[in-house]
């Protein structure tokens, strides 16, 4: 009786433990397919970010790649919106969003991150 009790305990613990599956690179196309669900961020982000985080020459990683996003989230969200304020490499100061606030750049760089 005990045993039947413990197996499905068992059986939960080993599922909470298995790896996330790793992740694979997306194609420029399979990028540029990806839309936020929210309408202001969507509108924000084809206005301000589309046009470089879905072409691989720009440098920029490609939204929703994780295999691109991966190691620049380990930095941790605050280091990725101050990058996105700032400006890093080829992307202006404010990533040309004019009208984005602090809340819109991390609803933004979640999206593109792949983390929504």
């Amino acid at each position: 009786m005990r045993a039947l009790i413990l197996l499905p305990a068992a059986l939960l613990l080993a599922a909470c433990q298995s790896e996330p599956p790793p992740a694979k690179p997306l194609t420029p196309e399979q990028s540029a397919a990806l839309k936020p669900a929210d309408a202001r961020i969507a509108g924000l982000y084809e206005q301000a970010c589309k046009s470089c985080h879905t072409v691989p020459d720009t440098g920029a990683p490609l939204t929703g790649d994780r295999t691109q996003w991966d190691k620049r989230w380990a930095k941790g969200e605050d280091a990725l919106l101050n990058s996105a304020v700032r400006g890093l490499n080829g992307m202006p100061a404010g990533g040309q969003c004019f009208s984005c606030t602090p809340d819109d750049y991390r609803k933004l760089i979640r999206f593109m991150a792949g983390r929504n």
